[in-house]
Order: C-alpha cells, then structure tokens, then sequence
C-alpha cells in the first residue's frame, strides 16, 4: 500500500512539473519627471498561448488578467493601468463566447509620483490565467516588487 502511495504522490509531482509556463514576467520603472515614474509590467508570451486583457466582453468566460497594488503612503497612482500591445478580439464559433487577448507579448504600464524624494517601492500581486486552442491553465498568483530611485 505504501508503494502505490508514493508511486501516485510521484505521479502527481510530475504531473504539477510537467505543466508549461506560457508567461514570462519582468517588471521595471523608469523616471519619466521630476519625482515621477512609469511602471511596466511585462508578460512574455509563448507561441500558440494567449494572456486576457484586464477588460473582458460581458459574455468572456476567460479570467482577466488582474493587478493588486499594496498601500504605499509614498506613492500617488496617476490613471489606470493601461495596456500596451495588440490587442485581438477573439470569437468562440463553438461555444459563442468572446475574450480580448494578447499573443506574443503584452505590457501593462502604471504611472506613480512620489510624494517626496525618498527611495521606496511599488508591490503587489498579478493574477492572469493563460490559454491555447485546446485548454486553459489554472489562473496563477505572481508577487512582485518594483524599485523607485
């Protein structure tokens, strides 16, 4: 019993190993003004998978892509976050459902101005999920934390 046991926790191990990583992920800022900077979160998209836009048609069944920035007293947020890339507007012919998506690659910029000149920092969490013509993956939760000099 123990053998099957451990054969089927290996089994499971290497299954969660074997799932691909569409995205890649790199995050920056660059000083744009005195005491202002934007932000960019970048994703790196393999050939063939697709990332959702952060706005999705009312009848999407995909998960948008979604950014949740910590508190930072330091820090005033100018806008939204706005998207950077081609976007596709893609049609489901089979299950009649649409979704706006990125293939390649995509960047999402936020611009931030500091309150007073000080070293200090933009964090937070990017929850995307990706998918190709025959399955999706199950949304991923990404830490980040960007530096502001």
């Amino acid at each position: 019993m123990r053998t099957v046991t451990l054969l089927f926790a290996l089994f499971i191990v290497g299954a969660l190993q074997a799932q691909p990583n569409p995205v890649s992920w790199t995050f920056s800022a660059k000083k744009i003004a005195d005491k202002q900077y934007e932000v960019e979160m970048k994703a790196v998209i393999i050939s063939g998978w697709h990332l959702y836009s952060q706005q999705q048609p009312e009848d999407a069944i995909a998960i948008p892509t979604e950014f949740v920035l910590n508190q930072n007293p330091l820090l005033i947020l100018k806008g939204k976050i706005r998207e950077v890339g081609k976007m596709e507007r893609f049609k489901d012919a089979t299950l009649g459902v649409t979704a706006h998506q990125y293939s390649g690659q995509v960047s999402f910029v936020q611009t931030v101005e500091l309150k007073a000149k000080v070293k200090t920092a933009l964090s937070g969490t990017v929850e995307y999920q990706t998918c190709d013509d025959e399955k999706c993956l199950p949304p991923k939760k990404i830490p980040f934390t960007i530096p502001l000099k």
